[in-house]
């Protein structure tokens, strides 16, 4: 059964951007993952293509796609097996606050930009005291004629090294009320008082530059927060469905790959005489896993159709984010038990994807957060 119709622009736009991620990126991923970093280059090569912000409207730069449009990159970023150069938190999960709730001056300053892959963005909630807890937040924004002073610290920030320009969430210390007090503001890269921190060492995403970001007396224009003062803690649960729902949409292409691995590494070695692939004890693993993948997939596209039609799935975008994440990194967990002695090779792809795949059960909110939030929307 096909849920999301893709149209012919949406076939064309898979065939280009296939064609683009074989050339562009693909062969140097290995190094990518060596370095520890993407060059900022791909990412202008990505925007130089038209393969970011595919959702920003042609009067800023971008195509005026759909969400397919996104759920497209998300899978075909799948098959570059990495996770540095990621298009989908920057489009989908950074850049529509800027399109949501940016005045028309912001916009018009910074959404190009975006599209073309000049800015990077970054969302800066996460700090050392204050992990999913987003009233702990202790990063503080104190007006000052017509400028905001930012001073504290976030930590865990995906595109912190590259990026260009970061939402920053901070509260008002005059405000008691800590849902009342935080608001979003935007900060650009080499502002004074703006420091990023070394780029943190993780168990994966070796390629995905994440850092600490350090804001001392900094100080920027109060034209240069987002929506209206001290209600950002409602603008960033008014786009956790769309992050929640990209989670998800990333999650399952990474079960699918892991699977077209495995199943591809059991057709072709063999053991005591006979392909792996042959067992029946293989067969029924790689059918059990395959039908999680499946249902996934399912669940996925169709809340991605509600989502295209305005309606509200909170409830079920939490539901998917933590099942599909947990389901992704059963599968990569399961397919590496088949790899057996292969699957202690450090360049290894399927092991790639099972260091990769462990953190997106912590990210965009815990799994645990999920399974509470979905408690409390039944009255539990």
């Amino acid at each position: 059964m096909e849920i999301l119709k893709e149209t012919e622009d949406h076939k064309d736009f898979r065939k280009r951007l296939k064609a683009f991620l074989e050339k562009e990126i693909i062969p140097h991923v290995d190094q990518w993952e060596k370095q520890r970093m993407v060059p900022k280059e791909a990412w202008r090569k990505m925007g130089e293509n038209g393969f970011l912000c595919p959702a920003v409207s042609p009067e800023y730069g971008g195509i005026g796609g759909d969400f397919i449009h996104s759920a497209i990159v998300a899978d075909e970023m799948s098959r570059t097996y990495h996770t540095g150069l990621a298009p989908s938190l920057h489009s989908d999960v950074v850049v529509p606050y800027i399109d949501l709730f940016g005045s028309e001056e912001i916009k018009q300053k910074y959404l190009p930009g975006c599209v073309s892959g000049e800015i990077i963005t970054a969302v800066a909630m996460t700090e050392p005291g204050a992990g999913s807890d987003l009233s702990a937040i202790a990063t503080t924004a104190v007006e000052d004629g017509d400028d905001v002073i930012i001073s504290g610290s976030k930590t865990f920030i995906s595109n912190g090294i590259n990026s260009d320009l970061v939402i920053v969430a901070a509260r008002d210390p005059k405000v008691d009320d800590p849902y009342n007090a935080i608001s979003l503001y935007l900060v650009e890269a080499g502002t004074p008082g703006f420091e990023k921190g070394a780029k943190l060492d993780k168990m994966g995403f070796h390629s995905q530059d994440t850092s600490e970001l350090f804001f001392s007396g900094c100080r920027i224009p109060k034209t240069n927060v987002l929506g209206e003062k001290n209600k950002g803690f409602f603008l960033l649960m008014a786009n956790l469905q769309q992050e929640r729902l990209v989670t998800a949409m990333w999650a399952i292409p990474i079960a699918e790959r892991a699977l077209e691995m495995t199943t591809d590494f059991c057709k072709k070695t063999m053991r005591s005489g006979r392909p792996m692939i042959k067992s029946q004890a293989v067969q029924f693993a790689l059918v059990e896993m395959t039908t999680e993948a499946k249902l996934g997939r399912t669940f996925v596209d169709s809340l991605i159709y509600d989502h295209m039609a305005g309606k509200d799935i909170i409830i079920e975008t939490s539901m998917a984010k933590y099942w599909t994440t947990d389901m992704a990194h059963r599968v990569a967990d399961r397919c590496l038990d088949l790899w057996g002695n292969e699957s202690m090779r450090d360049d290894s792809r399927i092991v790639r994807a099972w260091r990769d795949v462990r953190v997106m059960s912590i990210f965009a909110g815990t799994n645990e957060i999920m399974k509470s939030i979905v408690g409390k929307f039944m009255g539990w």
